[in-house]
C-alpha cells in the first residue's frame, strides 16, 4: 500500500471513529477547542517541529535551551491570552475552581517567588507562564457548563487524531514516525518527538478508552448506540496495545498495567465503601516499583524489562543532580537547574553523548529546582489531590476511578521520568486533570440532562370540566366581546 493511500484510509478511519462515538446530546462550549489544540501540541510535537522551523542558533547549550523557538512562543502566548479571556467570562465557576485548588495556587506562587534566586529569572518566567498555561487549559474544561461532556470530548478529539496518525507515521512515513539514536538504532516515536512520549500518550489514551469500555458495559447499558461506541474504543485500545509492543517504553507500559488495576479496583463496590482497601492497594502499587527502581530489589525484573541496574544511567544522574543542587532548602529556582555550568558538568561527567534536560526523577527534579520547600509543597498537592479523588470514589462520581488511575500513573511515572509541574508533558497534564477534577460539578452534570437548552416544564394544573352547554355559552360571551361580528352556533 502506498503512503498516500494509507493516509487517505487513516483519515477516513478517524472520521469513522468520530462518527461511531458521536453523541448529539452532548453540548460543550466552542472554547473547548482552545484546550484541544493545546493538548494536541503537548501530546505530539511543538509547532516549530511540524513546520521544520528550528530554534535560534546559539553558541552554548544554555543559550540554545533558553531561547527556544519564536514560533512556538508566539502561538502558545496567543492561546494563553485566549484561555484567559474565556476564563474571565466564567467568573463564578472559575472562582469556585480556584478556591478548591488552593494548593495548586500555593505551588505556582512559590515557583514564581523562586525566580528571585534563579540565575536565569527571565528563562524561568517564560517557562512558568507555559506551566500556568497548562492549568488554564484544564480550567477551561472544568468550568464548562457540562464538565463531564467537555472532558469526554477532549479525550476523544485528541485520542482519535494522535493514535491512528502515530501508526500511520510508524508504518508508512518513517522520516516522521521513527528516530535514530547515536548508535543508529531505530526507535518508534509516531507523532511525538521520542519513544517515551509515545508511550505516555498510549498510556493516557489507553486508560481513557478502557474506562469508556467498562462504562459501556455497566453504567450506560441502555444507550442505543452502545455497540458503535464500543467499536470505537476497542479500536483505539487495540491500536494502543500495538504501539506499546513496538515503542519500548517500559515505564509507560508498567504505569499502564498498574493504573489499570487501580481503574478496575475503583469500580468495585467494596473499595468504594472502604477507603482503607483503596489506601492499602495504592500504597502497595507504589511500593513495588519504588523498591525495584530506587532500592534495587529484584534486579531480575529490570533485566526482563530490558533495563540495566542503573536504569540506563539514571541513578548516576540522580546522584550528580543532588550533589550539584546549589541550595538544599530553596533549590536553583523554577526550571533553572538545567542551565549554565551545572548542565555542562552533567554532560561532561555523566551523560557525555547526550544532553539531558531533566533529572529523570520527578521528585529529585523538584528538589533540584525548588529545594526541600518545593518538595513539601509538592507533597501537599499530592495528598490534597489524592483525598479529593477518594472523596469522589465514595460519592460515586462517574470518572473518579479514571482519575485514580491517572493519579497513580503520574506518581509511578515520576520515579524514572520528571513530569511534575513541567510544561506540556502528557503525563503531567492528565495528572493535573485528575487532582483538580471538580467532583461535585461532575456529579451534578452527570445527573442532569445533557441538553444545555433543556427546560423544566411546569407540572400540568388540573382543569375543571364544564358541561357542553356551559362551555358553548362561555365561548360565545368571550368571542362577542373580542370580535362582535363572529358567532358560535
Amino acid at each position: 500500500m502506498s503512503p498516500t493511500t494509507a493516509a487517505a484510509l487513516t483519515f477516513v478511519g478517524i472520521a469513522g471513529l468520530f462518527w461511531l462515538d458521536r453523541d448529539p446530546r452532548l453540548r460543550t462550549s466552542p472554547a473547548l477547542w482552545i484546550s484541544v489544540v493545546w493538548f494536541l501540541l503537548a501530546c505530539s510535537r511543538p509547532l516549530s517541529t511540524w513546520f521544520n522551523v528550528g530554534p535560534i542558533e546559539a553558541e552554548s547549550l544554555t543559550a540554545q535551551l533558553s531561547e527556544g523557538s519564536p514560533l512556538d512562543r508566539a502561538v502558545l502566548t496567543g492561546f494563553l491570552f485566549l484561555g484567559l479571556f474565556v476564563l474571565l467570562n466564567r467568573g463564578k465557576r472559575l472562582g469556585r475552581c480556584l478556591r478548591d485548588s488552593w494548593p495548586i495556587l500555593l505551588f505556582f506562587g512559590y515557583c514564581l517567588i523562586s525566580l528571585a534566586w534563579s540565575d536565569y529569572p527571565m528563562v524561568g518566567f517564560k517557562r512558568w507562564n507555559k506551566a500556568v498555561g497548562d492549568w488554564l487549559m484544564i480550567l477551561i474544561v472544568w468550568t464548562d457548563p457540562q464538565p463531564m461532556a467537555a472532558f469526554k470530548r477532549l479525550l476523544a478529539r485528541t485520542a482519535y487524531l494522535l493514535v491512528p496518525v502515530s501508526i500511520l507515521f510508524v508504518k508508512y512515513y518513517g522520516n516522521l514516525g521513527r528516530v535514530y539514536d547515536w548508535l543508529g538504532e531505530t526507535h518508534y516515536a509516531g507523532v511525538t518527538p521520542e519513544k517515551n512520549t509515545l508511550g505516555s500518550i498510549c498510556m493516557v489514551f489507553g486508560l481513557a478508552s478502557l474506562w469508556r469500555i467498562l462504562n459501556l458495559f455497566s453504567e450506560e447499558p441502555r444507550i442505543r448506540p452502545r455497540l458503535q461506541r464500543l467499536m470505537a474504543h476497542v479500536t483505539i485500545l487495540t491500536m494502543v496495545i500495538w504501539l506499546f509492543s513496538i515503542a519500548d517504553a517500559m515505564t509507560s507500559l508498567a504505569c499502564f498495567l498498574l493504573a489499570t488495576c487501580a481503574l478496575v479496583a475503583g469500580r468495585l463496590r467494596a473499595c468504594a465503601r472502604n477507603p482503607i482497601i483503596v489506601h492499602s492497594l495504592i500504597l502497595l502499587m507504589l511500593l513495588v516499583p519504588a523498591s525495584v527502581a530506587l532500592l534495587g530489589f529484584s534486579p531480575e525484573t529490570l533485566q526482563q524489562m530490558g533495563r540495566s541496574a542503573t536504569l540506563t544511567d539514571r541513578t548516576d544522574i540522580w546522584a550528580m543532580v543532588i550533589r550539584l543542587t546549589p541550595n538544599r532548602w530553596l533549590g536553583a529556582g523554577f526550571e533553572s537547574f538545567w542551565l549554565g555550568p551545572r548542565l555542562e558538568t552533567v554532560v561532561s561527567q555523566v551523560t557525555k553523548w547526550w544532553v539531558p534536560n531533566q533529572a529523570h526523577n520527578g521528585y529529585i527534579e523538584i528538589f533540584a529546582n525548588l529545594g526541600w520547600i518545593g518538595v513539601g509543597c509538592l507533597s501537599l498537592v499530592i495528598f490534597w489531590g489524592y483525598f479529593r479523588i477518594i472523596h469522589g470514589l465514595r460519592r460515586k462520581v462517574p470518572a473518579a476511578n479514571l482519575m485514580l488511575a491517572y493519579f497513580l500513573a503520574g506518581l509511578i511515572f515520576n520515579i524514572s521520568e520528571a513530569a511534575f509541574f513541567r510544561m506540556m508533558i502528557p503525563v503531567w497534564l492528565f495528572f493535573l486533570i485528575a487532582i483538580t477534577a471538580p467532583m461535585d460539578l461532575m456529579l451534578q452534570s452527570f445527573r442532569k440532562p445533557l441538553h444545555s437548552e433543556a427546560r423544566i416544564l411546569p407540572s400540568p394544573q388540573p382543569v375543571l370540566s364544564l358541561p357542553a352547554n356551559a362551555e358553548r355559552t362561555a365561548a360565545r360571551t368571550l368571542l362577542s366581546r373580542t370580535c362582535p361580528r363572529a358567532s358560535i352556533p
